[in-house]
């Protein structure tokens, strides 16, 4: 059943994703609430809101402080009213080898990526329960499903938060809740965090191709907002990583090993720059990364479940053919006999 966002709070949302998605929530006319670290672009992002029809207000802080967010959640109830929807799309990352990475480093991709997705939640539930209505959106990628090197911190947080979220959601049907809860898995995408996360690579990180502009990614998040499906596969080079991942873990392993250090790298020497891990990035922000040239701007949007009812489909399918060519086989032999 679809369900018109209503009063939205979105987390990250200064730039990429969260900068996409604020722009499609603000053409449904929906109040959000935003959530990123940098006070200065975020103030961008309720004014872009504002100026396409929807209305904002910008809250600053950490999602890595779960009493920050909660305060946060509180604000938007008072100044917009009850929370319909909560997005939480907030992430950094590491490109590195594990054997060239900190246990700090670890510690704070964790804590924004992860925990920062659990304690957004919390907040969301501490009000949604009050009222048994509300819709969940949590971030997620291809990686939570088909890790790839370079990225270990990262996709270990994506990973934990499907984790996190599929035990979630058993407690709400355990419950007889009606919060729902959605995972929208993205492809590479082309947003900045290629020229702001830290970098430990002797080139400049890229994102894995196929890439798609963050609008895709923003259309998807919306969907799954007002749909609500388990989850929500964007892009084809998603669902062949996650069906892959279920098939053929071992092949994608060697594969990943052959492809992926290439892969995420530009071939043009890494810079010497600030990044975001700790605090927001000092320089512009904005959706778009510098990968636009080749990026796609649309993409098939698949949910799981009728990914997996094709997949049952196609299995039996060909359970019923081997049986009738079984019988007929069988029937043969008699006839011969």
């Amino acid at each position: 059943m679809r369900r018109k966002p209503g009063i939205v709070v979105l987390t990250g949302a200064s730039a990429g994703v969260g900068r996409a998605t604020a722009a499609v929530l603000a053409k449904r006319g929906c109040k959000v609430g935003l959530i990123a670290r940098g006070a200065e672009p975020l103030e961008e992002t309720r004014a872009m809101v504002a100026a396409a029809g929807g209305e904002a207000i910008a809250l600053p802080l950490d999602v890595a402080d779960a009493a920050a967010v909660d305060a946060a959640a509180e604000q938007v109830e008072t100044r917009l009213g009850p929370i319909d929807t909560w997005i939480n799309a907030a992430m950094v990352t590491v490109f590195s080898p594990v054997s060239e990475m900190t246990a700090e480093e670890f510690r704070r991709v964790t804590e924004v990526t992860y925990l920062g997705t659990v304690n957004g939640t919390l907040a969301a539930l501490k009000r949604m329960r009050q009222r048994d209505y509300g819709t969940i959106v949590q971030v997620g990628s291809a990686l939570s499903y088909r890790a790839i090197p370079l990225q270990s911190a990262y996709c270990g947080a994506k990973f934990a938060i499907r984790g996190f979220t599929d035990a979630l959601r058993s407690e709400l049907i355990h419950g007889g809740s009606r919060i729902r809860l959605s995972m929208v898995q993205l492809p590479g995408l082309n947003t900045p965090q290629f020229e702001w996360a830290r970098n430990h690579l002797p080139q400049r990180p890229r994102p894995v191709a196929p890439v798609y502009q963050p609008e895709v990614a923003a259309r998807a998040i919306v969907r799954a907002a007002e749909e609500a499906p388990r989850e929500l596969w964007v892009g084809g080079s998603s669902v062949q990583a996650i069906l892959g991942a279920m098939v053929l873990p071992g092949l994608l392993d060697r594969l990943l090993a052959a492809r992926a250090y290439s892969g995420q790298q530009t071939g043009e020497p890494a810079l010497e720059r600030a990044d975001n891990l700790e605090t927001s990035y000092p320089g512009k922000h904005r959706a778009h990364g510098r990968f636009g040239r080749h990026a796609r701007t649309r993409a098939i949007r698949l949910s799981s479940g009728t990914v997996r009812a094709a997949l049952l489909g196609t299995a039996g399918a060909t359970m019923l053919a081997t049986s009738v060519l079984a019988a007929h086989g069988r029937r043969a032999r008699l006839e011969k006999r």
